[in-house]
């Protein structure tokens, strides 16, 4: 019994060794379908990648770093003064001309009414010179009147001193003979010395009368000059006062502030009894209907993005339910490294290249904006479709 037994189970090993090798085949047969799975797997995911790029991803530039922006209004002083009302507070909506800020308008009043004040005296003055100069052309007649008097009283003058002078030569010549006598020719010498004065009063008036009306030729030229080409509204001096009051106007006009846009008010900072100086931020007006998107994209995604391409963006805020459309406008004009304060240093040993980001100003449809209102810095994903 123990010789049959141990027989059989040698028979036994003998048939499992055989029967191993013949047991390899299986197992690399259930190898193959794995290896074809895994490589149906990488095709459909290269084919499917390859059409999503192909069809979807190459018309498309996506982020999701974009944020909304606007041109703020700075509402600012133009004069000192001590402010009076404030008719708005934070979030209040205000439409462009409605009134925030009244200043104390005393001073601006008084320095109206002094500029005012100054105009009208220009204004006098300016027709008292139009007066003036028909008075020095009245005058420019009477002295030549005057110098042609002096002519004719020097003329006469000249003519007795020339009698008076022959006068006086001919007894000079008779008195030797004795036919003149001695008194005919003292009184000769007389007359011959009251011609020779008059002939100088005769010269010095004329000469009086010369400057005269050279004197009042330069009066009238002087006045001339203050009138001449303009008329009165349009004289310099006029015109100088003129600009004064309009400037106290509108510094006047300027104790009202008034929002220069429509939007939303915003870090109002100014209260009643406060003295302002020019140039002081009291708030901002926040223009919500005028607000545009800065998407901020890669440098590598840029290739094919130009104005005027269609954008489709989606809000934090409301979801992906609201749908805006906006168009590209343009490109910033530099990375935000490159304005930064403080700008990388890009030439040192340790440098590290770093994908920039460019700002991409998008413009968004103001009937959306109505409908969908976006405040300043919200998140946004913009999707520009460059295909387009």
């Amino acid at each position: 019994m123990s010789k049959v037994s141990a027989e059989s189970k040698r028979d036994s090993n003998v048939e499992k060794i055989f029967d191993e090798p013949n047991s390899v085949p299986p197992k690399k047969s259930k190898r193959w379908p794995m290896f074809l799975g895994l490589f149906v797997a990488v095709a459909a995911v290269s084919g499917a990648y390859y059409a999503y790029d192909t069809l979807y991803g190459s018309k498309h530039v996506v982020t999701d770093n974009a944020y909304v922006g606007a041109d703020i209004a700075n509402i600012t002083p133009l004069i000192a003064a001590p402010v009076t009302e404030v008719h708005v507070s934070d979030t209040q909506h205000v439409a462009k001309g409605d009134v925030l800020v009244v200043l104390d308008d005393t001073d601006a009043a008084l320095h109206l009414k002094q500029a005012e004040a100054g105009y009208q005296q220009a204004l006098r003055a300016v027709k008292a010179l139009n007066a003036t100069d028909k008075t020095l052309l009245a005058q420019i007649e009477g002295r030549k009147a005057d110098q042609q008097r002096a002519e004719a009283q020097y003329t006469m003058a000249e003519a007795n001193f020339a009698k008076a002078k022959i006068d006086l030569e001919r007894r000079q010549t008779l008195v030797e003979n004795g036919s003149v006598s001695g008194d005919e020719l003292t009184m000769a010498e007389t007359a011959f010395k009251n011609a020779e004065a008059n002939l100088g009063a005769a010269e010095a008036s004329l000469a009086a009368a010369r400057a005269g009306l050279e004197a009042a030729q330069g009066q009238q030229m002087a006045n001339a000059a203050m009138i001449e080409g303009a008329t009165v509204e349009e004289n310099p001096q006029v015109l100088v006062a003129k600009a004064q009051r309009d400037q106290a106007q509108v510094n006047l006009d300027r104790t009202i502030i008034r929002s220069p846009v429509d939007g939303v008010v915003s870090m109002r900072r100014v209260q009643v009894g406060e003295r302002v100086q020019p140039g002081m931020r009291l708030m901002v007006v926040v223009p919500l209907n005028e607000v545009y998107v800065d998407a901020n994209f890669k440098e590598v995604q840029l290739e094919k993005v130009k104005a005027g391409q269609p954008v489709i963006l989606h809000s934090d805020l409301y979801g992906d339910d609201v749908e805006f459309h906006g168009t590209v406008v343009g490109f910033s004009g530099g990375t935000g490294a490159a304005f930064s304060a403080v700008p990388a240093q890009n030439a040192t040993g340790n440098w590290i290249k770093v994908v920039q980001r460019l700002p991409v100003r998008v413009a968004l449809d103001p009937e959306q904006l109505k409908d969908h209102p976006l405040e300043v810095g919200l998140s946004m994903e913009a999707d520009i479709r460059v295909a387009e």
